[in-house]
């Protein structure tokens, strides 16, 4: 697998040629001290279809390849032992079962490795076997000698071993176990070919006799491959550029094409995901495997599309074909034949629907829609499990039932966030009602297309206009909760500064959302550049963009939609001139499969598929001066001299004029000529006012939002006002009206009523709770409808009842779950882990439980399950009430995210105050691999942690006491530092 993330994948049934003998088991190197070898990159070659590597230890090493078969040619020192390994339980993550068979007579070596575990280590889910690799190796030099290893036993001689690695926790595999065999030669130079099969043995030996029979040379194979892979790269001709532009660029293309990978044999049979063997349906000539879902559906799978639309097609019935097969699932991250859960969103939707408007139509596209739709529509036990979160979500749709009930994914659900799931989701509506409009063409049927146009705009029900215009988590009753643009909470693999730009098919609705074009253009200006003007494309921190991951590689086309296509051009020039180039790193981030890849081929061309599900074309400035793309007769010219300028001054399709900054899907379907006037000084009027489509059906006109989240009562009292407020999103101004829903013991004044909104509009509200009434949280929630009728989110916020500034009142995490739960009731680090209520019961914290720490008392929190147990600190108040007389006080917390060191304000009586030392370690100090600080004293060990899914890390884990502070009188309250990753469960205290 080509540049994914976690700890790798496939690597199966690892060769190595030794110069030397096997003397102990290979499985108990687990350093790679003796049976590996140091090389130099100068002793290297590489070119598609041909590797060549001079090991330190003598042997060199040339390697070519079919697509389903292996030549190899091993030259050995004359003056050492010769010996060919076979590791064939060493997948790169570890396997769960392997078997090798030697047959002299035959000169082979056969066997198998049972395997999977991509990104297993992260959830107990992920941490299985779901393919077998078969292999058979036949060789042109008799075999001397031969022998097998099984665990820590090596037997010479032995011509059979069978036994997997097992799976390490770590995602590594564990020392000691594990099986494989060696063969030895006389010869200094073996040649060995070898073909695999995820069916059969007998399968991989057809695949052999077929693509690589016997007397083939590496040699031979490798000027095939050098063909074949000349014909890929010249479906795209470029000229000009330096040689490094051309390097790097060739080198995109050619990383773009690997994935997915043919999986089918060459008697067309294959193994499914209900791992049964299948064959290929009729006009389907390869089955695909290995889809990065969703790295690869924004614009990898577009690129090989427009290059090979029929084998695009291919790909998507293959896709087709393992949801079949996996109880109509369409996992989002396909590995050989198995689905592995990893990512978000349900990408096979814009995969699916971007190929066939690219011009993939040749497979089942009316099948896979009726799929797609009821997997859309129709929730599963899987969609309604956690298993695997936050990483792995074992449904296709993670918590369905929630966001057809609530059009978004809230905080809680079972997804790895609720603001990224409802941006993918309304993604891939967007791209099931656009294959349906296509499919519907002649028909008249066009409900599946309405329907799921307006459920692509539900990304407004997650976009708060009262927090600056980001998208946030957002909770079940409508509230919005605590957020700064820099959070990770509901995102994946980047921040809600990132994240909120991601609505492709709606720019124009976002635009107006996030306050207009001026509004929005100044936001992207701080996006890519820090303050003082320089560019911040990664590594700037959670406000600018990574252009080396996924989530903000679309952002720089956002300017041709806001009137500024010049500064598209400069920020996607200086991203490829400063991220990529031809040195090793020079691919930013991980490749994912060809996906970073693609984008750079794209906006080396000047062009971009956007909007994922459809096929028009962003248009930047070309980076070299002739471009040709050969697409089955649809040939695509791409002229821009100069093309060493950034800027488009003008540009002719087809010979007319055309000031667009985009080009229609005819464009791609018919093919056609570019040119470009390109110059070194922006030109601020071409494309400024012919910004790029948008599909605003279903829209909302308002956004709703409440000044709070929480509002805190004493019994008796009435809180401040509340402010209820509605933002115009599209549409023009009107009165909205608002009814509120208090449980007993609350009520609101005014309890209905109408206010105006323009561009904001609010009214205030009060809420009363009774004398008597518990301490407690009490939902609150607020329906709105605007004049014209239209529904509008409902919003909600919580009111505490209790005594302001106290524990209870401050308490607003969850840090403790319970074992025989899902641990979705708690996050204690903002990665979905949490502590275990069993395992600190047994380490003797019981909820309203007291202990003494340091010769303090202390009493552990008495909440209910599920029920906020700690103070992040956020600067507040929090009252001490420590009995009079306390002499020595310590506070009982830990830290998340790193050791966290700060200092608190103790307040007296007469107004005085006094600063102590309020620094954490970190909860697990740092996985174990750190020890205490700060004066800091354990309170409690746990062995494990509780991971969201239901799963267990099994860590050690702590709950810390400060050291003791002295006091001369007895404080009245503590002003707590702002470090929300520093978390307070109680407070010891006493007069020893």
């Amino acid at each position: 697998m080509s540049g994914t993330g976690c700890a790798g994948g496939s690597g199966d049934i690892p060769i190595f040629p030794l110069a030397g003998e096997v003397t102990s088991s290979p499985q108990s190197d687990a350093k790679d001290e003796l049976y590996a070898s140091t090389y130099s990159h100068a002793n290297e070659v590489a070119k598609p279809g041909y590797y060549k590597v001079g090991l330190d230890s003598g042997v060199t090493a040339e390697l070519s390849a079919t697509t389903r078969t292996g030549s190899a040619a091993f030259t050995f020192p004359a003056d050492k032992a010769k010996t060919l390994m076979f590791r064939t339980s060493n997948s790169e993550v570890g396997s769960s079962d392997a078997q090798v068979g030697i047959d002299a007579a035959r000169r082979t070596v056969s066997g198998s490795v049972t395997s999977g575990n991509f990104c297993g280590y992260l959830a107990g889910v992920g941490q299985r076997s779901y393919y077998t690799l078969h292999f058979v190796a036949e060789f042109d030099q008799p075999f001397t000698n031969q022998g097998t290893w099984t665990d820590t036993t090596v037997t010479p001689g032995s011509t059979s071993a069978r036994g997997g690695t097992t799976y390490g926790a770590d995602g590594w595999m564990p020392p000691n176990k594990g099986s494989g065999g060696y063969v030895g030669f006389d010869s200094d130079k073996v040649t060995m070919r070898i073909g695999i099969s995820y069916v059969s043995t007998a399968n991989a030996l057809a695949n052999l006799r077929a693509e690589n029979p016997r007397g083939t040379s590496v040699a031979v194979t490798a000027a095939k491959a050098k063909q074949t892979w000349r014909k890929q790269l010249h479906r795209i001709e470029i000229t000009g550029g330096t040689t490094d532009q051309r390097t790097t660029f060739y080198t995109a293309l050619y990383h773009a094409q690997l994935h997915p990978n043919v999986f089918s044999d060459v008697n067309r049979q294959y193994w499914g995901f209900d791992q049964k063997p299948h064959y290929l349906a009729r006009g389907q000539q390869a089955q695909y495997a290995t889809f990065s879902g969703w790295d690869v559906y924004r614009s990898q799978l577009q690129l090989v599309t427009l290059l090979e639309p029929e084998r695009a097609g291919d790909i998507a019935q293959s896709l087709l074909n393992q949801a079949t097969q996996n109880d109509g699932i369409w996992d989002r991250w396909t590995h050989a034949s198995g689905s592995t859960a990893v990512m978000t969103g349900d990408p096979s939707a814009p995969a699916v629907a971007g190929i066939y408007a690219f011009g993939g139509t040749n497979f089942d596209a009316r099948g896979a829609l009726r799929s797609l739709v009821k997997a859309a529509t129709v929730p599963t036990a899987k969609d309604l499990s956690s298993a695997g979160k936050p990483v792995m979500s074992i449904g296709q749709r993670p918590s369905l039932d929630k966001y057809l009930a609530l059009h978004y994914i809230p905080t809680k659900s079972n997804a790895w966030g609720g603001a990224v799931e409802t941006l993918e989701d309304v993604t891939d509506d967007f791209a099931l009602a656009q294959l349906a409009l296509r499919l519907a063409q002649g028909t008249g049927d066009t409900s599946t297309y309405e329907k799921f146009l307006t459920r692509s705009q539900y990304w407004q029900n997650v976009f708060n206009p009262a927090n600056g215009g980001f998208i946030q988590n957002r909770d079940d009753n409508g509230a919005w909760p605590a957020f700064t643009p820099s959070t990770y909470d509901g995102f994946a693999e980047g921040s809600s500064a990132q994240y909120s730009w991601m609505v492709p098919h709606n720019r124009a609705g976002l635009v107006d959302a996030m306050g207009g074009t001026d509004a929005v253009n100044q936001r992207l200006d701080a996006f890519f550049k820090n303050p003082d003007g320089t560019w911040a494309l990664t590594g700037a921190g959670e406000l600018h963009a990574e252009m080396d991951n996924e989530p903000s590689i679309n952002t720089p086309w956002i300017y041709n939609y806001t009137g500024r296509p010049y500064q598209t051009q400069e920020t996607l020039r200086q991203a490829m001139n400063q991220l990529w180039n031809t040195s090793t790193g020079g691919i930013p981030g991980n490749d994912d499969l060809g996906a970073m890849s693609s984008w750079y081929v794209w906006t080396a061309l000047g062009l971009y598929p956007d909007v994922p599900s459809r096929a028009e074309l962003q248009v930047a400035a070309p980076l070299f001066p002739r471009a040709v793309i050969h697409r089955d007769g649809k040939t695509i010219r791409i002229n821009a001299p100069g093309a060493d300028a950034q800027y488009v001054q003008s540009l002719k399709v087809n010979g007319k004029t055309s000031t667009k900054p985009w080009l229609p899907e005819s464009f791609v379907q018919r093919g056609g000529t570019l040119d470009f006037t390109l110059g070194m000084t922006p030109n601020k009027t071409w494309g400024a006012k012919d910004a790029p489509p948008s599909w605003r059906t279903g829209e909302i006109p308002f956004q709703t939002s409440t000044d709070t989240s929480r509002v805190v009562i004493a019994p008796g009292t009435t809180s401040a006002p509340v402010a209820l407020q509605a933002h115009r999103l599209s549409g023009t101004a009107q009165d909205v009206s608002y009814t509120l829903k208090t449980p007993a013991g609350l009520t609101a004044t005014p309890t209905t009523g109408t206010f105006h909104v323009d561009k904001v509009g609010s009214a205030s509200v009060t809420i009363t709770a009774a004398a008597g009434t518990p301490d407690g949280r009490y939902p609150v929630t607020v329906e709105m409808k605007a004049a014209d009728g239209t529904a509008l989110p409902q919003v909600g916020f919580t009111v505490v009842v209790g005594q302001p500034n106290s524990f209870f009142v401050l308490r607003e995490g969850v840090g403790i779950s319970d074992d025989s739960s899902d641990h979705t009731e708690a996050d204690y680090d903002g990665g979905g882990v949490s502590y275990s209520r069993q395992a600190l019961a047994a380490a003797g914290l019981t909820a309203g439980g007291t202990g003494t720490v340091q010769g303090l008392s202390f009493t552990w929190p008495d909440v209910p399950a599920g029920d906020p147990d700690n103070v992040p600190a956020d600067g507040q108040l929090l009252n001490l009430n420590l009995p009079a007389g306390t002499t020595k006080l310590s506070f009982i917390g830990s830290a998340v995210n790193g050791n966290q060191q700060t200092t608190a304000t103790l307040n007296y009586a007469d107004g005085t105050t006094s600063q102590i030392d309020l620094s954490f370690s970190d909860w697990t100090l740092g996985g174990g691999g750190d020890t205490l600080h700060y004066g800091n004293v354990i309170v409690a060990t746990t062995p494990y942690r509780n991971e969201s899914g239901g799963g267990k890390d099994n860590v050690t884990t702590h709950i810390f006491a400060t050291a003791p502070v002295t006091l001369t009188q007895t404080p009245v309250s503590i002003t707590l530092p702002e470090n929300r990753d520093l978390r307070l469960f109680t407070v010891a205290g006493g007069n020893s």
